[in-house]
């Protein structure tokens, strides 16, 4: 009698696949590390001695809060500086595959995201569609892919990459974060 209800709660037991034990949890307060260059001093001759050069990173904040779960990863980041008594930008993923919409708020009027998410071994690979203005009055849709890595426990790198301006070739950038 005790044989057949073992090997019913066994058969019946949620079974740890290989699939999902490789993914990595990215799970962590992260700070972004500054490049070398930027640290360099303006070679301005005139005007803004501060001026420095520099590019859209992740897309995401300076520091990152990700949590992620079995089915759902969320980022979240300060966009507003304190005086805008905004909450910070938070954006949740389903790690499904499924259509995940966030909507975001930075300007006059909401803009709606849709993004999918696939793993591809031990990366993660987030692509997200937003409509932007098009060239006459019209609206088009941009894309962006972000594909997350863990270099090591305490590091975490997000390569994004977007559409190039009037139709040039994308452009890739390679964020990296430190845990902390």
């Amino acid at each position: 009698m005790k044989r057949p209800a073992l090997l019913a709660a066994l058969l019946v037991a949620p079974v740890p696949t290989a699939a999902t034990a490789q993914h990595p949890d990215f799970s962590g307060s992260w700070t972004l590390e500054e490049p070398a260059a930027s640290s360099r001093p303006s070679v301005a001759t005139v005007g803004d001695a501060a001026f420095r050069r520099g590019d859209m990173g992740s897309g995401w904040g300076t520091r990152l809060t990700i949590a992620q779960s079995p089915t759902h990863l969320s980022v979240e980041y300060p966009f507003f500086s304190a005086y805008d008594l905004q909450p910070p930008i938070r954006l949740v993923f389903a790690l499904d595959g499924s259509e995940s919409r966030n909507s975001i708020m930075i300007g006059h009027r909401a803009s709606e995201q849709r993004s999918r998410v696939a793993w591809r071994d031990s990366t993660l690979v987030i692509t997200t569609a937003w409509p932007v203005p098009g060239g006459t009055g019209g609206m088009r849709t941009a894309e962006s892919r972000q594909v997350l890595m863990l270099e090591s426990p305490t590091t975490l790198v997000v390569e994004t990459t977007r559409m190039g301006p009037a139709g040039s070739a994308p452009g890739v950038i390679r964020s990296v974060y430190r845990k902390g």
